[in-house]
């Protein structure tokens, strides 16, 4: 029999309330509060804290407080990445980050999702599709990446953009929901 922690991290329904998660999200949520903290601290110190908590933490990471996240040790970020203030990342599955790439303020990645099914829903089930953004992608202010979304390399979101699918690399995608633009000319 797997656990409720094994169906979430695998991206099949789970039992949100299962005391094995709760005890997982008490421990992120102290370890938040401790990171939030640690504001004006030497970034050394608040790198030490990420590579503590986090699945992965590249060289020269930097994210700025205040940020959120579910559990901490499903998020992966590469070499050189920046996330700036206010970013929230539900990380129920898999959340990663490639190398180089800049998250502006407020930005979320959301890899949690919920069934379609108003049954399910009432049963307190949830899941998770993966979200990956490839390296040298900038996204903007504010911007929401939906559940299962991958964000090719070299792409840009623009800010306040709701991105709700693929984004294929080197594309420029902005609005809601999130559409292509056609390359600059010249």
């Amino acid at each position: 029999m797997t656990s409720q922690k094994e169906h979430m991290l695998a991206g099949r329904l789970y039992h949100a309330g299962d005391p094995e998660l709760q005890a997982d999200i008490a421990a992120n949520k102290r370890w938040l509060v401790r990171y939030n903290a640690a504001l004006a601290a030497d970034p050394a110190e608040r790198r030490a804290l990420l590579a503590e908590h986090l699945g992965l933490v590249g060289e020269g990471a930097v994210v700025r407080p205040p940020f959120h996240c579910d559990y901490g040790f499903n998020i992966h970020l590469g070499t050189g990445v920046f996330l700036n203030f206010n970013c929230v990342i539900l990380d129920v599955v898999e959340v990663r980050i490639g190398d180089g790439t800049q998250i502006g303020p407020g930005v979320q990645l959301l890899a949690a999702d919920h069934p379609r099914s108003p049954q399910e829903r009432a049963q307190g089930l949830e899941f998770g599709r993966p979200v990956t953004i490839g390296r040298n992608v900038w996204i903007g202010a504010g911007a929401l990446v939906m559940p299962g979304v991958t964000v090719g390399d070299d792409a840009i979101i623009g800010a306040g953009s709701v991105v709700t699918r693929d984004v294929p690399v080197g594309a420029t995608v902005v609005g809601n929901p999130a559409r292509v633009l056609p390359p600059r000319q010249g």
